[in-house]
Order: C-alpha cells, then sequence, then structure tokens
C-alpha cells in the first residue's frame, strides 16, 4: 500500500558548494503534489547569476577533482550506492509525493538508476587507458579526459533515474556537474545532494539549480559550461541542442517518443497481454518507453480480451499512480475524447475508474484502452504520455512496419512473436534505437547504452553506458618516440 502522507518542505534552496544556498532571484516555483493538490514545497525560479555561482564554484573545484586517481572518484560512486541502499524508502516516498508515483514504482526507478551508479564504480578498469606500439619505437597511448564544468537537464517522470543516468558518469570521469532538474519534482534531486556530499564528493563537484525556463537558457548560454545533456519533450531537446551547440557546446538532448508493438497472432497470449499492459500503463504512461499503440496483424482477439481482464485488475494508487498535473490530466483525456468522436471503441475507460478515497483531490486517469483506431488519429500519432494504450488492426506485417516506421520518432519498438524469423525481420527494418522481442520496455542495462533515433534524439551517441562516457569526456591520443639512450643519465647515479 501507498501510504503517502502529506508533508510540507516549506521553502527549499539551491545547493551550490556543498551546501543549500539562497537564490539571487525573489521569484519562487510552487511544487504540487499530485496526490494531494496541495503545495509541499517552495523553490527558486534562479536567474543567471544564481547559475553563474554554481559555475565559479564549480571551476574552482575542478582542477583538484580532476587531477584525482579515478579509483578516489570511483570510491564516491561506491559510497553512494551503498548510501541509496540504505535510504532507498526514503527517496522512494519523497519521489512519489512530488512526483505521483506509486511507491513500488519510485524504488524500481531508483534501482534502474543505481545500475548506473555500479557501472561508474566499474571505470577504473573501463577507462585504464589503450597504449600499443604502432611502429619502430613508437608507441599510441589514448586516454579519456574530463570536459570540466557541464550540466544536466532533467524531466518530471523520472525525477531520481535521469539525474543518475549522467551524473556518476560526468563526475567519475572527472567534471563538475550542475543538475537543473523539473521544477515539477526537485526534491529528489536535492536529496541526491546530499547523498553525494555524505559519499565524500568535494564541495563544488555537484550543484542543483532550480528554475525554469531562465535556467534552461542561462545553462544553454553559459560561456563556461563545456556540455549539456537533457531529457524532455522533442520540441524542447531541439531549441537545447540548437542553442547549446551554437555556442561550440557538446550537446546530447533525448526527446519523446511514440512506440509501438507489433502483436502477430503466434505470439504467447498471456506473457503478450501482460506485456502490452505493463508497457503502456506503467508510470501511468508517462515515460519516454511507454509503447502507447499497439498494431495488431490479423486476428489478436484472443490476446486483446485476456488485456482487457487484465487492465480490468488495475487499481489506482496501487497499481497505478497520478498524473503529473491537473493540466497534464486535461490534456491526456481530451485525447481520448477525441479518439471516442472520432470512432474509437472503448475498451477500457479510465475516465470513469474508481479512486482512492484517502487521495481523493489527486489527479487520476485509469487504464485506458481504444481499439480500432486509425494510424492517422492524433491518438496514434502523438505522444500522450498518460496511461491510453491505442489498438490499430491490419491484414499484414509489411503494413504494420510501414505504419511503424512512418513515425517520426524513433526511440523504441516491439513485437510480440514467437516467430524467430518475424522477430529477426522487425528488428532490422524497425527505424528505432531500442528494440524488443516479446519485451514491451525494451531498456538496456548497462553497460549497454540507453538512446533513440530520428527526432527522438538531437545529438550524437547515447546517454548511459560506455556511450555516455564517450560523451563526457575527450579522447587525449599521444604518439611518442624515444631515441637510444646516451647514457650521460648514469653519471648523476
Amino acid at each position: 500500500m501507498n501510504n503517502i502522507q502529506f508533508q510540507d518542505f516549506g521553502t527549499q534552496n539551491n545547493w551550490i558548494n556543498g551546501r543549500y544556498l539562497s537564490s539571487n532571484s525573489s521569484n519562487t516555483i510552487a511544487v504540487i503534489s499530485p496526490y494531494y493538490d496541495k503545495e509541499i514545497a517552495t523553490v527558486p525560479d534562479s536567474n543567471f547569476s544564481d547559475l553563474d555561482d554554481a559555475v565559479q564554484g564549480a571551476k574552482k573545484a575542478f582542477p583538484d577533482w580532476a587531477s584525482k586517481n579515478i579509483r578516489d572518484r570511483a570510491e564516491v560512486m561506491f559510497n553512494l550506492k551503498s548510501i541509496m541502499q540504505k535510504n532507498l524508502e526514503e527517496l522512494a516516498y519523497l519521489i512519489a509525493l512530488d512526483n505521483g508515483k506509486t511507491v513500488a514504482d519510485a524504488k524500481g526507478s531508483i534501482l534502474r538508476g543505481k545500475e548506473v551508479v555500479e557501472f561508474a564504480t566499474s571505470l577504473p578498469s573501463v577507462l585504464r587507458g589503450d597504449s600499443s606500439p604502432v611502429g619502430a619505437g613508437v608507441t599510441c597511448t589514448m586516454t579519456h579526459e574530463p570536459l570540466g564544468v557541464v550540466a544536466g537537464i532533467t524531466p518530471f517522470n523520472f525525477p531520481a533515474m535521469v539525474p543518475l543516468w549522467m551524473i556518476p558518469l560526468a563526475i567519475t570521469t572527472g567534471n563538475c556537474f550542475i543538475l537543473k532538474p523539473s521544477e515539477q519534482t526537485p526534491l529528489s534531486a536535492l536529496k541526491i545532494a546530499e547523498y553525494l556530499k555524505e559519499a565524500g564528493l568535494p564541495d563544488g563537484v555537484f550543484s542543483v539549480i532550480n528554475g525554469s525556463r531562465v535556467a534552461v537558457e542561462g545553462i544553454c548560454d553559459h560561456p563556461d559550461i563545456k556540455a549539456v545533456a537533457f531529457v524532455g519533450s522533442s520540441n524542447v531537446a531541439k531549441i537545447v541542442y540548437s542553442r547549446s551547440t551554437a555556442l561550440g557546446k557538446r550537446a546530447l538532448c533525448l526527446g519523446g517518443a511514440k512506440n509501438y508493438m507489433i502483436v502477430v497472432p503466434d505470439a504467447d497470449q498471456d506473457s503478450t497481454a501482460k506485456g502490452l499492459l505493463a508497457s503502456s500503463m506503467g508510470s501511468a504512461g508517462q515515460r519516454c518507453m511507454a509503447a502507447s499503440v499497439a498494431i495488431g496483424v490479423a486476428d489478436i482477439d484472443h490476446i486483446i480480451d485476456q488485456l482487457v481482464e487484465e487492465a480490468k485488475a488495475f487499481e489506482l494508487g496501487v497499481d497505478m499512480g497520478t498524473i503529473i498535473s491537473k493540466t497534464a490530466l486535461d490534456r491526456i483525456t481530451n485525447y481520448i475524447d477525441d479518439a471516442e468522436k472520432m470512432g474509437a471503441r472503448v475498451l477500457i475507460d479510465g475516465r470513469t475508474a474508481p479512486q482512492p478515497e484517502e487521495y481523493k483531490n489527486g489527479y487520476w486517469l485509469g487504464v485506458t484502452i481504444l481499439d480500432g483506431v486509425d494510424p492517422n488519429w492524433p491518438c496514434a500519432k502523438e505522444e500522450i504520455f498518460g496511461p491510453v494504450l491505442s489498438i490499430i488492426r491490419t491484414d499484414t506485417l509489411e503494413n504494420a512496419m510501414k505504419i511503424e516506421n512512418e513515425n517520426h520518432y524513433g526511440n523504441a519498438a516491439a513485437v510480440f512473436t514467437t516467430s524467430g524469423e518475424v522477430a529477426k525481420m522487425i528488428s532490422e527494418s524497425a527505424s528505432a534505437g531500442m528494440v524488443g522481442i516479446n519485451i514491451g520496455v525494451p531498456v538496456p542495462r548497462e553497460p549497454y547504452s540507453f538512446g533513440g533515433w530520428n527526432e527522438s534524439k538531437y545529438g550524437h551517441g547515447d546517454i548511459t553506458g560506455r556511450s555516455g562516457v564517450d560523451f563526457w569526456t575527450n579522447l587525449k591520443k599521444v604518439t611518442a618516440r624515444w631515441p637510444k639512450s646516451t647514457d650521460t643519465w648514469r653519471k648523476y647515479f
């Protein structure tokens, strides 16, 4: 059971130079709990001066941090892993309160973020350097060098996990990192700052700047920030990428998604029905890996029938949390209303789902399944970011792949089948960076990296895994030739 108790955290500040620091801005942002529709904290809407304070502290800390042996930097990650495990309940409840997840969902997201912390502890081995002879008396050596002061801008839907995709790799490789969390869910980011200090991270190496547009624009524009990572909507990802790279920064910006699951009649009924439901409804559909469209090839009614029965057992507040805001709830509901008007059959209507009495003011929407959806309808083409699964029917696998690849996003795709031939064909031809075979949420595990294609990503490389290490570092190549010794050194001994 969730048992999310209301708490008032009062005024929260930025985290700069290892401590909480009041903002130079008089503007504030209210943090609203989706469980209660009530304010639980306020954070500063920081200005460029606040950001510059963090940057100057990071610049001062950088030379000493970068010069440390990578084993010493990785030791902080070992400590952080232990601290996170010890405080798993605390962090999960904090995420649930300001994000609206269930506690179980919040814990799962923390543990996924902890995988990147664990990968960072292996970097002393991963980045031990590469050296080899390349000619007579000539040796080449290659090392990964930190960039300097770098920054990350993260979304509301995974307020701990996505920052933990960035922070461990960025700082273990020797950078100083500034985080701008979502203004809707900032509390867990500040808690991670406290954990890092407890783990032994020197002051100035990690900062948290709260805020909205001004803070984001400042990160893009600040001349001393060398790289920017972003996760959010595609529209904003494109703007952040363009603005940052125009000023010579390195940028990797992950955007939105519209992920399709292709279901063929030979798919295993039980695991497919459960997989469709988990993929589309996990985190209340508020994740870029949610597969919000199922393309049914030929007769898959037996799978859809079980899917509906499974969905009927979903309980709000237990199996699924809230929507992040009233604005988002209204937007998602409008997609359902419009699809119904266009002729979709509403197999399960989340608009009428029973809501938890103890959170009666929360932003609730239950599992919604729409059948008979046209591929060109908004619910089939646009990112809804809510617990809505649209079912498209087609007669051929070829047409299913056509629908899949006409999608301008390219985050993830999936196929449910017991045929190796079908699985091979889909995985080879799908225009997506991550593909699942009988897996509805094909998130790679470390050290395999996370990242999509097309309009789901602006920039080169991925955000986690070995590709993430490459993003946060520069390669230095040293080519050396040593002439034969003249033995003049011997007279000194």
